[in-house]
């Protein structure tokens, strides 16, 4: 499952990035969005999502979102 279809409030555990896109990659690796790392989504709001990486919060877009893929 995709962090768009992610619960808000529920913590997940992220299992990889699906992109082709190096950029978009290196990216979510600068937040600390990486594999066996906690997410959890705080909140939506139109197409964006607030995640909690870190003890950090970000406000990420819905082509990010549905490239971190969680469980």
């Amino acid at each position: 499952m995709n962090l768009m279809n992610a619960v808000e409030g529920t913590e997940y555990i992220i299992q990889g990035i699906e992109t082709d896109d190096e950029e978009m990659n290196s990216f979510l690796f600068s937040l600390g969005c990486y594999s066996g790392e906690p997410i959890t989504v705080v909140s939506r709001k139109r197409d964006n999502c607030v995640v909690s990486i870190k003890d950090a919060r970000y406000n990420i877009d819905s082509q990010l979102a549905s490239a971190i893929i969680v469980s």
